[in-house]
Formats: C-alpha cells, sequence, structure tokens
C-alpha cells in the first residue's frame, strides 16, 4: 500500500464523469483501492474517490466509525470497496447536515441528502453487493458517489451562509459550550 496525493478543487478530475471500471480483479485497481483506503484513514477521513487521488474510475472506499455512527444506524461500518457504484433514493426525504470533504480541507457547510437510499456496486472480486443506508451512512455513501459523477457537496448546498471553516466552528462551539457552563454556574 502506498499513500496516495490527495486532488484539490480546481484540478479537471474531480469536475469530470469518472469511467466504468470493467477488471475487477486487474492488480492496478486491486492496488488503486488499498492505496486509496490508506489514504483514507491516514487523512482521517470516512470515505475517498477515485477522482480525489486523481484517477477517473468509478471506485469508491468508506467506512463508518463507531464514534460517528448515528444512534437509529447500525454499529460501525466495516471498510467496503465499491466498484461501478449506484444510489437509488428510498425516499424522498431529505436532511441538511454538516459536510467536509478531503480535497475541499478545513471547510465545513450545510448539506442536504436523502435519508433513506439504496446503492448496488462490486467488490473486487466482482461479486455484487446491494445495501440499504440511513443517516451518516446514506449521507457518506451520496458524498462519494458524487465525486464519481463530477459533483462536489458545494454543488448541492441551497446557500453558503453555513460555509465555514473548521477552525471557526471550533470557536463557536467551544464558545457555546463556555456560555452553557456560565448559565448553569448562574442558576446554581
Amino acid at each position: 500500500m502506498a499513500l496516495r496525493q490527495l486532488i484539490f478543487l480546481g484540478n479537471p478530475v474531480l469536475r469530470a464523469k469518472a469511467a466504468p471500471i470493467a477488471g475487477f480483479d486487474d492488480p492496478k485497481i486491486v492496488a488503486l483501492a488499498r492505496d486509496m483506503t490508506e489514504t483514507m484513514l491516514t487523512s482521517r477521513g470516512v470515505g475517498l474517490a477515485a477522482p480525489q487521488v486523481g484517477e477517473g474510475l468509478r471506485l469508491i472506499v468508506f467506512w463508518l466509525p463507531e464514534e460517528r455512527a448515528e444512534p437509529a444506524e447500525e454499529d460501525a461500518l466495516p471498510l467496503h470497496i465499491l466498484v461501478n457504484p449506484e444510489i437509488t433514493p428510498l425516499s424522498a426525504e431529505q436532511e441538511l447536515g454538516q459536510e467536509g470533504c478531503l480535497s475541499l480541507p478545513g471547510l465545513r457547510g450545510m448539506v442536504p441528502r436523502f435519508t433513506h437510499i439504496g446503492y448496488r456496486g462490486y467488490d473486487l472480486a466482482g461479486r455484487l453487493i446491494e445495501r440499504e443506508a440511513q443517516g451518516f451512512h446514506a449521507r457518506v455513501v451520496q458524498h462519494e458517489v458524487d465525486h464519481l459523477d463530477g459533483v462536489m457537496y458545494l454543488d448541492r448546498m441551497r446557500g453558503f451562509d453555513s460555509l465555514a471553516h473548521e477552525s471557526e466552528i471550533r470557536k463557536r462551539l467551544l464558545k457555546e459550550r463556555q456560555d452553557d457552563e456560565t448559565e448553569k454556574d448562574g442558576a446554581a
């Protein structure tokens, strides 16, 4: 395995439609999936699409760490590698949620996503994988598949009022916590 260099917004590969993969067990595809996994984990991400490492191919990797799982979801989700993934919304309901992206480091914004989806794709042995996903799991899969179609989360935002740098979000959360503690101390 090897770390791959992340590609940032402005590079044309992030805006191009990725090509389908024909040979699932091609050693180059297997190596790319391994490299993407190492790159994602080292970068502390939960998902990564091949275009984000400069490869215009329909391949994503993702996982759901226990600390990110929502109460209504299943527990942690192990590493998934999906070749040629497809998404089908299973509900018209959408929910706003904060997203970031390894190709837009430091930024976060509120993005509407379907709350319940079905997805399908293939593993590296060519076996069909079909699942349903809700909550954060559904959000991650939608975000990564968007990359395969040249769509960034910024394109999905309803406005940019929520777009902020992580450092500013941390400052705001710290201030809110301090205000809450001051309020509790004053009420005691």
